[in-house]
């Protein structure tokens, strides 16, 4: 009861987003859509299902969580680590690949920590940004027509969207104040047998770096290049073959190279008469 309003009249605040966190707990539906999309979900209305626990609700609510809050044990606080977006690699294929499994190699670009310093940009005073007064973005209104008006959000060109910014001659002399630079890396991206056309392969925490954030998956996707030959249909390899009306009639022997390399005899005995499409 140490957030009740009756019991501490500067908690009202903090009593009204236990409530709010107790109410999702305790509605099935808006639990379930929580659980899919989080506090955006439940605003927008969306539905569907996910799997999020109770201490999770509470900690994207005001931050700490069920049992991080003061008061109410300690066990868990603190706002869970931001995480980076994931990138996407499409992987062109071959039906081979799949058929036998097959390990490629990858060149990926992307940004990681500065490694001279540390991700702090510099050794310097970090003060915040005049331009954007710390939030890394700039708002600006554009006129369209007599009482009409559009907000138009932009990256603040002073301190690229960081929200702080630190005298020139105190920035790294790597990355330049920035905190990350640009790496080269050759990734290993492992093609299991059977695996389909548009299936994912995630590498976990591969994705761009930047100090405080949880780096994103780097995700393969596999695509796979048409086949002069075979095609798949689930499981199976379906092969068209056009065959002249002299080996419908008569039979005949056709040798194919299987996606392994084995050849397999297809025998059509003489007197069994073809039909189009058979």
């Amino acid at each position: 009861m140490e957030f009740h309003p009756d019991k501490n009249p500067e908690a009202g605040d903090h009593f009204k987003e236990i409530s709010y966190a107790y109410e999702i707990l305790s509605d099935k539906q808006k639990r379930e859509v929580y659980d899919k999309y989080g506090l955006k979900g439940i605003q927008e209305g969306a539905h569907e299902h996910g799997g999020m626990g109770p201490d999770d609700i509470f900690s994207q609510i005001f931050g700490g969580g069920l049992f991080g809050m003061p008061g109410m044990g300690g066990m868990r606080g603190g706002r869970r680590r931001a995480r980076g977006e994931d990138t996407v690699h499409p992987l062109k294929v071959s039906l081979e690949d799949l058929y036998n499994g097959k390990t490629s190699k990858l060149q990926i670009h992307k940004s990681v920590i500065c490694k001279s310093c540390d991700g702090r940009g510099g050794t310097g005073q970090v003060q915040s940004c005049r331009g954007c007064r710390g939030c890394g973005r700039k708002v600006s209104f554009r006129q369209l027509g007599p009482g009409m008006t559009q907000q138009i959000q932009s990256i603040c060109p002073d301190c690229s969207g960081e929200g702080e910014v630190m005298a020139e001659k105190d920035r790294c002399q790597v990355c330049r104040g920035k905190k990350i630079t640009k790496e080269s890396k050759v990734i290993e991206a492992h093609v299991d047998k059977g695996m389909r056309d548009g299936q994912k392969i995630t590498l976990r925490g591969e994705g761009d770096q930047m100090p405080g954030i949880e780096p994103g998956d780097v995700i393969i996707l596999l695509q796979t290049k048409p086949h002069d030959k075979f095609q798949r249909s689930g499981d199976d390899l379906v092969m068209t073959h056009t065959i002249s009306i002299t080996e419908a009639l008569c039979g005949f022997v056709l040798v194919v190279k299987h996606l392994d390399g084995r050849e397999l005899l297809v025998r059509q005995p003489a007197g069994e008469v073809i039909k189009p499409g058979k």
